[in-house]
């Protein structure tokens, strides 16, 4: 997904010795056409693990002629993790993939050293009018990875692993969590879990990984005196033993993982761990050194200035 330059969500601070060491707080910004919903980066995390980049976008209702319209812009040092809970997205790319998103499906594309996108309504789809209900994460990738060769991999949402926790219906959508590993392979030690909890249950999380947070997509629940509602991320304490509880029927996802090594700088759709690499990137996008996206050939996203 293309972004513009980075507006810091609303954060603000729990009290001392609360399991939750920051409440993050959405912001909309317009993408494609429509609003999505910003948490991450943020002034109180840039990192949760490797997830450098956390937009949810809806859900959202289009009317006859409407729809989504991401025209081609680069990435580089990252990868896109496209998780839909309705309507449907094609992608294309720079390496020639056409692939059709629909909802359970997970898209994970490696830019590495540089790959073009374009994310679209299905002409059909426009025709008709349609709904979208999605996220997108972006995974900071570790050093020795940033200028690896780009990648595209789909997996249907039947060959991701479910499991039942307290009650809670659990979908590891990448990485390992509760025992059980996605085939979905990423680059470095992480989890993202989709997690619906039926009203009163309680669910703890994986305590494996040093770097975790819930966000609640609908519903509200609580962790200790914090509450969260529709919008809202929690990102915990290392170590600290989280149960959160679920007050009406809620459905959340949860990700963490492993923090990389070093710091990243973001500019638009290019994550680095150096400064002059973003830099080189956006003189090549301006100057037209990135490949064409086969089928989507001419229109362009512009160089934010």
């Amino acid at each position: 997904m293309s972004v513009t330059p980075v507006m810091e969500p609303i954060c603000s601070s729990p009290p001392s010795g609360s399991a939750v060491a920051a409440i993050i707080d959405a912001r909309n910004r317009d993408v494609g056409g429509y609003a999505v919903r910003r948490l991450l980066p943020s002034r109180a995390r840039r990192l949760v693990g490797p997830f450098i980049f956390f937009d949810h976008m809806g859900p959202a209702v289009f009317a006859p002629g409407e729809g989504i319209d991401v025209p081609p812009h680069p990435h580089i040092g990252l990868a896109t993790v496209t998780y839909l809970f309705e309507g449907e997205l094609l992608h294309r790319d720079s390496l020639g993939s056409q692939q059709l998103i629909r909802p359970g499906d997970i898209n994970w594309m490696t830019a590495g050293r540089g790959i073009v996108h374009s994310e679209r309504t299905t002409p059909e789809r426009r025709r008709q009018g349609s709904r979208l209900h999605a996220l997108q994460l972006w995974v900071a990738l570790p050093m020795a990875l940033e200028e690896s060769e780009p990648s595209f991999v789909h997996h249907p949402g039947a060959t991701l692993p479910e499991l039942n926790v307290a009650g809670a219906r659990l979908r590891v959508l990448a990485g390992t969590a509760y025992g059980v590993t996605s085939p979905v392979r990423a680059s470095s030690p992480l989890f993202y879990v989709d997690a619906a909890m039926p009203a009163g249950s309680e669910l703890t999380l994986p305590s494996e990984h040093e770097e975790r947070a819930v966000y609640v997509i609908d519903g509200a629940l609580g962790c200790g005196a914090e509450r969260a509602e529709a919008g809202r991320m929690l990102v915990f304490a290392p170590e600290a033993k989280v149960v959160v509880r679920a007050e009406p029927a809620t459905r959340v996802v949860l990700v963490g993982g492993a923090p990389l090594e070093g710091g990243r700088h973001i500019f638009w759709n290019f994550v680095s761990s150096s400064r002059e690499r973003i830099e080189q990137a956006k003189r090549d996008w301006k100057e037209g050194r990135y490949p064409k996206v086969p089928g989507d050939e001419v229109e362009f996203s512009p160089l934010p200035e």
